[in-house]
This record gives structure tokens, sequence and C-alpha cells, in this order.
């Protein structure tokens, strides 16, 4: 009995398999055509300075990690550092909300090159709504069998993923055009700044790892290294992918791809068979992506619920393998639900703004718990700093492009704010009545 517990446990590879393939799952192939819509041939340096952030913002979560195991991550972070249990509460909330968008962004995505894949005469409604269903309830059946069949599946598809877009990043930077990366500033140094913070959530999927804590086979050791690790090897892949995908494509025709950009950029120097592999390293990308968060997802609303911020029935677990199951479904569902009927674009502008919130919220939980979890002023500060200022940036952008979206937005802010205050197992209006 004690050898099948343990071989339910996750190890490092898989952990690093986990956060690379939350990241670059909605990195690369989703934010690559803003990064150079804004920061021009200086796209990679706009991915270096997300990095920075996130490597700022995961030193954080791994501090609070290593004190707080806990299947809630961010969850329980904001409950330990802020005395009013509502604010916990709203951050729990955004936190499903915000991860059910970024898997339905996966899921879109994942249907858009499958469908290209098929040829452009094959790129009809109903092609794609089947396809992004699909991969959604695929993924649920993984993460219903069992722990370790979600880090084996992702071990497999992360390391075919990085192998092709390694593969692409060696062989494209021998084919890379010169007067396509000069000048290096054509959109001016603030631009990359701009880039720099409408790219990060490029960088959201690192923050699913401490989420697992519980799953691990040695999380003092593994939990941070982990983060680490996974935010140094997606960051690599970002900057040169997006290094040889300027240096091939002119910034127009990024733009005008948009998800295809990288598909098309491999098609200089390795031809039709390029296009369809850079399309199949999207499809594994995309499906680990759905498969990290989906685990990730099911386990916050779990702790969620024990606090009585869900209803109770998101505590059900699968007796024997301790597998959240109501959780994985009712999110599977509502994830199905909404890439079928919402609009992208407030969903992708959603999740951005959510998750930067997010990060912002978890350096300030850093620097307000400091004592207790051992960090100094500098990092967890620094972080806030940034990550607030990366909010402000893309709210502004929003503001600029897509006020649909922004006001979109702020509905889905204020109905989380009021499900929390009214719908919640302590809600505030009968307070005093428990008291």
């Amino acid at each position: 009995m004690i050898q099948s517990v343990t071989e339910e446990k996750l190890g490092l590879k898989e952990l690093v398999a986990m956060g690379v393939g939350g990241m670059v799952g909605g990195g690369i192939f989703s934010v690559l055509g803003l990064a150079v819509g804004v920061a021009g041939h200086a796209a990679p340096i706009a991915f270096f300075f997300g990095a920075i952030i996130a490597l700022l913002t995961g030193f954080s979560y791994a501090k609070l990690g290593l004190v707080f195991h806990s299947d809630g991550g961010s969850f329980t972070y904001l409950e330990h550092a802020f005395r009013h249990r509502n604010i916990a509460g709203i951050g729990g909330w955004l936190l499903v909300a915000g991860y059910i968008g970024t898997m339905a962004l996966y899921a879109y995505t994942f249907a858009v090159y499958g469908t290209a894949m098929f040829g452009e005469n094959t790129h009809s409604n109903a092609l794609h709504h089947f396809l992004q269903s699909m991969i959604l309830l695929i993924f649920l059946g993984i993460n219903l069998y069992g722990i370790k069949a979600v880090g084996k599946s992702e071990d497999v598809i992360v390391m075919v993923k990085v192998f092709i877009l390694s593969l692409f990043a060696i062989i494209g930077l021998f084919y890379v055009k010169t007067d396509h990366l000069l000048p290096f500033f054509n959109q001016g140094r603030a631009g990359v700044l701009m880039g720099a913070a409408l790219i990060f959530v490029a960088y959201e999927g690192f923050e699913l790892i401490p989420n697992a804590v519980r799953e691990m086979k040695n999380p003092l050791r593994d939990l941070p290294r982990a983060i680490f690790i996974s935010i140094v090897i997606t960051t690599t892949i970002y900057i040169l992918v997006a290094l040889v995908a300027v240096g091939n494509l002119s910034p127009s025709d990024i733009t005008r791809y948009k998800e295809y950009a990288l598909a098309v950029a491999a098609k200089p120097f390795l031809g039709k068979a390029g296009f369809m592999l850079i399309a199949l390293a999207a499809l594994l990308s995309t499906a680990s992506a759905i498969n990290a968060t989906l685990f990730g997802t099911a386990r916050l609303a779990m702790v969620m619920a024990k606090d009585k911020d869900l209803p109770r029935v998101f505590t059900h677990k699968e007796r024997l393998r301790d597998i959240p199951w109501v959780s994985l479904v009712f999110i599977t569902a509502v994830t199905i639900l909404f890439v079928n009927t919402g609009n992208l674009t407030i969903i992708s502008a959603f999740a951005s703004s959510t998750f930067l919130l997010i990060f912002a919220s978890i350096n300030l939980s850093a620097f307000r718990l400091r004592r207790r979890i051992s960090i100094g002023t500098k990092i967890p500060l620094t972080g806030l700093v940034l990550t607030t200022a990366s909010w402000m940036v893309l709210i502004v952008y929003l503001w600029q492009t897509s006020r649909q979206s922004l006001m979109w937005i702020c509905i889905f802010y204020v109905s989380v704010i009021t499900a929390e205050l009214l719908f919640s197992q302590r809600k505030v209006l009968h307070k005093e009545k428990r008291n």
C-alpha cells in the first residue's frame, strides 16, 4: 500500500513539465503578434523583461508555498495575508474564473491550429467547436484517471513540444534576415516596456506548481526548483522563437497571421513541413496547458469549498485516489460552455487582467508575511510595483483599442465580487446572525 501511494507522487520532472506546459501553452502562440506589434523588432527583449517580472513573482510563490502547504495555492496565501476573509474569497473566485478563461483560450487556440492542419477550406465552425470541446473532455478523462497519469502525460507532451520549438529556433537562426531585425528599437524603447507588460500573461502557469504541493515527493527541494527551472526554460524558448519569427517575417506579417505567425515563419526555411511541425507543436502546447491548468484548478476549487467559499459538493473526492472529481467535471463543463459561447477577445483580455491582479496580490501577500516566510522586502515590493504597472498598461491598452472588452471585464469583476459577498456560505449579510 505504501509503495502504491509513493508511485502516485510527483517528482521534479513532472512539476517542471507542469510549469512549462502551463506557460508555453498560452504564451508564444497567443501573444507573439501582440508583442511584435508593440515592441517591434525588440520583441525578444520584451519577453526577457516579462521573465524578470515572472522570476520575482515566482520567488514570492516559492517562499509562500514552502510555508503554507496547501492545494489552494494563491487562495491560501491570501487567506493568511489578509484578515478580512472576503479578500481571499474574492481572490479565489477570480482565480477559478481566470483559469477557466485561460483554458478556454487554450482550447480555442488548439482548435484553430487543428483546423489549419486540414487546410483553409476546412475551417468550418462545426469542426472548430468539435475540436475545442474534444480536447477538454480528453484531459478531463486523464485527470479523472489519476495523479500520475497527469504527470506522465505532461512529461511526454512537454518533451515533444520543447524539442519541436528548439528545432525551429536552432535551424531558424541560420535563416534570420538582418534587415528584419534592424533598427532594433524600431518602435522605440517605450514600446519594449509596453510589450513586456502586455505579454506577461504568457508567463501565467508557473503558479500552478504550488497547488500540487501535497502530491509532491519532496516539496522542500522540488517546489522552488520547479518554479525557477520552468520559468528559465520557458524564457529561453520565448526569446529564441521570437527572434526567429521576427527575423523571418515582417511585423505586419506576424500581426496579419496572428495565431499562425510561428507556423508561417517556419515556411521560409522548412517549407510546408515546417508549417505542419509548428502547428503540431501548437496542438501539444495548448493541450498540455489545459492538462496542467485543469489539474491545479480542480484542487483549488476543492480547497475553497472546504473553507466555505464554494458549495460543499466541490469537496467530494474519489475515495481511493484522492481525485476531486466533482470539481474536475464542473470546471470542464463551464469551460466548454465558455469557449463555445464567449467572445475570444473578451475571454483572453479578462484572463490577462485577472492574473496580473492575482500576481500583484501575491507579491503583496509575501511582503505582508515577510517575517513568517523569511523573505526580504525588495523582491516582493519590486514584483508588486511591476505587476501593478503591467496591469495599468493593459487597461490603458484596452481603453485605446477595445473598450467593449474593458466593459465586459468590469462586469465580470462586479459579478465575482457580488458572488463572493452574497452567495458564499459565509455571507456578509448574515455575519451577525452566525456570530
